[in-house]
């Protein structure tokens, strides 16, 4: 921030950073950002407990909505994402602007905007397709229709894309060039980081809310649990991108966590709601096998247990374990997501990359861990449960998504054929 001058008032602010920094007053850091590591720890904040009651207010009301749209269903999560993207957009696309600069481009934010909603039809289009075709299934001309519109939706996404890069060639002016092409290639970056982790996130919805929910859960869980340990017993600096971070907090919250995550785990796994896929778009109720992963195993508490312990068996789903792994990576890995924001606030000199969530920043700042734990969770599912051989179900889903109705009802007279003279021949 600016010193005072020796007149007594403040010196005046020239050029375009500190129209830049001035513009983001309330996010810039404060001019004790360069002190010391440890003078920030929470032990020695002196408004720690004021901090702790607005991060506590708003947590609880974030929990308690967050729980509502999980009981809603898949649709209803799926529409969340899509606000948080918007809100994470948003924020990101504010960090390179210039007010000076951008009134001499009337219409060139609307660019953003629209390279961002051509990146989201392409990238749910890819995702829901199938689900949107077994939604239609029964219906003749909404199932032709929906045909249709799969059938060219990559060459839709690409004029669409087409047509935004000849509006950013036409809008070029000259002395901002520098300017619109730093524009441009941070819009991509922007679009790469959001709609990866989201594309990652919306398929671990349709695979199950448990695949969702278990993995976003535990890196809330390590945050709150991370803030509590620092906040009483912080005592040593974790790392320096991250002025309150500790060693006490960072240990403390790995074994809140990977606790956290078998039992949880336990609780999820047994709701039907929660575990079964969904293959379409409707909002009924589901019910399904849960599967090996979801069926209760127990086991034997061995002899040498004191008399007091209450249970001589214990039951525990299979799926636990996977749990254990991914409470070990939302514990150790993950918080890195959250070092690389810390970093890059630095580096464009702001606290918090908004203010729409009362101390906690902005959506990008909640969003930083659960961006690389929804790949991880997602990879993870893929590598070491879903099973790796074709099954009937695979099968079908290549088969609606590829085929037309035409080609569908002469593979099922083909396969009729087949089956009749296998049995005839056996028989």
């Amino acid at each position: 921030m600016h010193k005072d001058t020796g007149s007594g008032g403040p010196s005046t602010p020239s050029g375009p950073t500190a129209r830049l920094r001035r513009r983001r007053g309330p996010n810039e850091v404060p001019p004790e950002a360069d002190k010391a590591n440890g003078s920030h720890l929470l032990v020695n904040d002196r408004n720690k407990y004021k901090s702790m009651l607005v991060r506590a207010h708003s947590s609880v009301w974030m929990i308690g909505g967050f729980a509502f749209i999980i009981y809603m269903g898949h649709l209803y999560i799926w529409a969340m994402v899509v606000v948080i993207q918007i809100f994470m957009a948003k924020e990101l696309f504010s960090l390179l602007r210039k007010a000076h600069e951008d009134r001499r481009l009337p219409g060139f934010r609307l660019l953003n905007w629209h390279f961002f909603f051509t990146a989201m039809l392409f990238v749910y289009g890819r995702i829901l397709s199938q689900r949107l075709v077994n939604t239609v299934t029964t219906d003749k001309v909404l199932y032709k229709i929906v045909s249709r519109l799969i059938k060219y939706h990559m060459v839709t996404c690409y004029f669409l894309y087409i047509a935004g890069f000849m509006w950013f060639i036409l809008s070029l002016k000259k002395k901002m060039y520098k300017y619109q092409f730093g524009q441009y290639a941070w819009t991509h970056m922007i679009l790469i980081v959001v709609f990866t982790q989201s594309s990652f996130t919306v398929a671990n919805i349709f695979e199950g809310i448990f695949w969702f929910l278990l993995p976003a859960s535990l890196i809330v869980i390590n945050d709150i649990a991370a803030y509590i340990f620092g906040f009483f017993f912080g005592k040593t600096p974790l790392i320096k991108l991250s002025p309150k971070k500790t060693w006490e907090g960072f240990i403390g919250a790995s074994v809140a966590t990977m606790i956290s995550a078998f039992l949880l785990a336990n609780v999820l796994g047994r709701f039907q709601w929660l575990t079964c896929p969904r293959k379409d778009l409707s909002t009924g109720w589901l019910q399904c096998d849960p599967g090996p992963l979801f069926k209760p195993e127990t086991f034997a508490v061995p002899e040498w247990f004191p008399e007091w312990f209450p249970w001589r068996e214990i039951s525990v789903l299979p799926v636990q374990w996977h749990a254990l792994c991914l409470g070990l990576f939302a514990s150790i890995i993950a918080p890195f997501g959250g070092f690389f924001a810390s970093g890059f606030k630095r580096a464009f000199k702001i606290k918090d990359f908004g203010d729409s969530i009362p101390g906690h920043g902005g959506m990008t700042d909640r969003m930083d861990c659960q961006m690389v734990m929804a790949v991880f969770a997602y990879i993870y599912h893929q590598s070491f449960v879903v099973p790796q051989s074709l099954s009937v179900e695979m099968i079908m889903d290549q088969i609606l998504m590829n085929l037309t109705f035409e080609e569908q009802r002469a593979l099922y007279m083909k396969l009729g054929q087949i089956v009749e003279e296998r049995q005839f021949g056996e028989s």
